[in-house]
């Protein structure tokens, strides 16, 4: 069985030692993640050319995804690193440039127009909802707070406003920053954190694009202004991530699980491949097995239809990063052979405007009515297989390309599972085909005598050339 359900791994301290990373990607590792929010360019540079190289001595691809830091706000440091709070305490939050060190009276805060932002009565959430407070007065730059929950709060650790509301800008400036190394180390996703809108989308687009970065956009669905511009937001990106932490804190938990299944259905509608994020195998950070609930979680997720399923600390600094994904990597198997994920559940919502995108539509129509093994889809961009692998059927998609870039690209899409494949200069098509076979054979994804379907274009290593479909035998 080919598991269709992809992987994305986050890198962290655990896993930068190559034979590591090496045992990720066999485990099943498709993607993975370099949080900017953590480290700084050196590192996630090193990261990234380790992961290239481990990957091309393995002859395999594996996409990389960057994560911008976004405007999280976060607040200063304590004079002893943290304190601990009792509810009913008196806390105050400093909104202004060099505010005290921090104790149990009160931290800075890293975003200064906060105090314009909140009001008596707004309800502050820090270190992801673990510690709460209700704003009482607001003066000048002092937000004076009563502590609603007790426990302890360490240096940094991040603020939300349930509810949302800030008017912090979607892009900060050293996401910009990021944005252009991004581009220079060829990142091929690219996360914009807590976008409001379809605009912070494409503000970074245009700064990617500008400092020469081919990336795909991922919006980061993780705000509650994000959740009003939901559909605009997913038309402005490639792909689509649920990042529920910030967004569990702001909207609360018991809207939490509605509000993914919506994500992912809208995303799927608007034929975006999604991403489920966050705490999905928490356990396994020091556990080496994961808990029912992770496993119903993750299964959840593949039963909605997720083209990934994602782990955060898990891989960056758990203490069993290859065993982790394993266990990931049973648990979707699993979900996709017992629920409906093997039959045709939807077509392409989309009016074919292009030829390879009419190709990919009659292909799945006829993968679902002929019996066939896999569908081949030689492509020079992944766009036919992007395509293909929107609509959910049964058959799996085996992308061939000579484009590095492009295998890497489709790793994030369901069910599609990229193969380098380099025809000749001047190459009759009948041999291509043949050619192609085999290398699918070679793999081991096709036995002779199975019948496929395979998509193609005229000319090889046209872009958006795809202009043919047949049906074939291996043999």
């Amino acid at each position: 069985m080919i598991r269709r359900t992809k992987i994305v791994a986050t890198l962290g301290p655990a896993t930068d030692e190559p034979e590591v990373l090496e045992r990720l990607i066999r485990a099943g590792c498709d993607v993975v993640r370099v949080n900017f929010s953590h480290g700084d360019p050196d590192t996630h540079a090193r990261r990234i050319r380790m992961v290239r190289a481990v990957a091309r001595e393995l002859d395999t691809d594996v996409a990389v995804l960057g994560d911008l830091a976004g405007p999280k706000i976060r607040i200063e440091r304590f004079r002893e690193g943290r304190v601990e709070l009792d509810a009913g305490d008196a806390f105050v939050l400093y909104a202004r440039r060099n505010p005290p060190a921090g104790d149990r009276q009160g931290v800075g805060v890293g975003y200064l127009g906060l105090a314009g932002d909140v009001k008596p009565g707004s309800e502050l959430l820090l270190d992801d909802g673990l510690i709460a407070m209700r704003v009482e007065q607001v003066v000048g730059d002092e937000i004076r707070c009563r502590v609603l929950t007790q426990g302890s709060l360490s240096d940094r650790k991040g603020l939300n406003l349930r509810g949302g509301g800030l008017s912090i800008p979607g892009l900060s400036t050293a996401d910009a920053a990021d944005i252009e190394r991004a581009a220079e180390w060829q990142v091929d996703y690219l996360a914009v954190s807590f976008p409001r809108s379809a605009e912070d989308i494409e503000q970074a687009r245009a700064l990617l694009r500008k400092a020469g970065g081919t990336a795909a956009l991922v919006a980061k669905i993780e705000r509650t202004e994000a959740i009003d511009n939901l559909e605009a937001i997913i038309d402005a990106s490639d792909a689509v991530l649920v990042a529920r932490g910030d967004l569990g804190v702001e909207i609360g938990e018991a809207e939490l699980p509605g509000l993914q299944k919506r994500i992912i259905a809208m995303s799927l509608n608007q034929n975006r491949p999604v991403i489920t994020a966050t705490q999905m195998m928490q356990s396994m950070i020091d556990s080496p097995v994961p808990t029912r609930a992770e496993v119903l979680d993750v299964a959840n997720a593949v039963i909605d239809g997720t083209d990934a399923v994602m782990l955060s600390a898990e891989t960056a600094v758990g203490r069993h990063p290859a065993r982790v994904i394993e266990a990931m990597g049973r648990i979707c198997e699993g979900a996709e052979r017992h629920v409906q994920a093997h039959q045709t559940s939807r077509m392409l919502n989309v009016r074919a405007q292009r030829i390879d995108q009419a190709i990919a539509m009659a292909a799945m129509m006829t993968a679902n009515q002929v019996q066939v093994k896999a569908i081949i889809a030689l492509t020079e961009s992944g766009s036919t297989a992007q395509w293909l692998s929107r609509v959910r059927s049964p058959v799996p998609i085996v992308a061939l390309s000579p484009n590095r870039a492009s295998l890497r690209k489709v790793r994030l899409f369901q069910h599609v599972q990229p193969l380098f494949f380099a025809p000749s200069v001047g190459e009759r098509i009948d041999r291509v085909q043949q050619r192609a076979l085999a290398r699918v054979r070679e793999a081991g994804l096709v036995e002779p005598g199975d019948r496929v379907l395979m998509t193609l274009g005229d000319e090889m290593g046209v872009l958006g050339g795809t202009n043919t479909l047949k049906i074939l035998t291996v043999s």
